[in-house]
């Protein structure tokens, strides 16, 4: 950590980016305390408004109750690890969540994501990883909700008895509300609008995620998983989302189930 510290100090000395133009609120959700303290310490002087929780429960429930534009969420936490903390999040909040651990393992990486993670951060980050990194979450989520808003309040997109409404960002299967995190429901909104056409990865990764930062290869795998799951579907015999091999991915029309 003494090495991580280093360069959080350095970076607020060189960083010679440009400070943010509007308060963007930021909560860290980590028990080191020191770790956070030069985080915001970093970010504050860029235009950032920070603030700290440095236990699960309590970061839960700041995360859900108050505004911010993004979440850092560290893995090991006392009273309740940052997985049960990012269920809980996500169980109320769209709030982009950005993963921050020392366990950098593949296993970890996909459970995040599969639990509702924006994206994720081992602890040997730079600042100027850091700092891209918040501010692609950040921008994608306004993104979002700039093109929902400009797509009109009314609009909806079916595939059969799924209904997906963009302003609202809400998804039902016939008389049941679908629980999607906000990657997820991109993804679904994506492959509905071509439905009857093959999504290729890279395709499906560029119009849900910003790609300025890398992205996992198997991200989007997970993300279908955990969307069959909701949808009830059955990647052997689908009826919507078909993986077409070597391809991508396809929203299977009704008449062609």
């Amino acid at each position: 950590e003494d090495g991580i510290r280093d360069k959080l100090v350095t970076g607020v000395q060189t960083c010679a980016l440009p400070i943010c133009s509007a308060p963007t609120r930021i909560l860290i959700i980590d028990d080191d305390r020191k770790l956070c303290r030069l985080i915001k310490d970093y970010l504050e002087p860029l235009g950032f408004v920070v603030a700290a929780a440095h236990a699960g429960p309590e970061g839960a429930t700041r995360a859900i109750d108050e505004p911010w534009h993004a979440v850092i969420l560290d893995l090991m936490l006392p009273g309740c690890d940052g997985f049960d903390v990012l269920k809980r999040i996500r169980a109320r909040s769209a709030v982009p969540v950005l993963m921050l651990t020392a366990r950098g393992e593949e296993a970890d990486r996909i459970v995040g994501l599969e639990f509702g993670a924006d994206d994720y951060l081992p602890k040997t980050f730079s600042t100027r990883e850091l700092l891209a990194r918040i501010r692609a979450v950040t921008r994608r989520a306004a993104q979002t909700s700039a093109a929902a808003a400009a797509a009109g309040e009314d609009e909806t997109v079916s595939v059969g008895e799924l209904r997906i409404n963009v302003s609202a960002r809400a998804a039902t299967l016939g008389k049941e509300s679908l629980t999607l995190t906000p990657v997820e429901f991109d993804l679904l909104l994506s492959l509905a609008r071509a439905q009857g056409r093959v999504k290729s990865r890279d395709q499906l990764l560029d119009e849900i995620r910003n790609r300025n930062y890398e992205v996992f290869d198997r991200s989007i795998d997970v993300h279908i998983s955990a969307l069959r799951r909701k949808l009830g579907d059955d990647p052997k015999e689908p009826r919507f989302i078909r993986t077409v091999r070597s391809a991508g991915y396809m929203l299977i029309r009704p008449d062609a189930a």
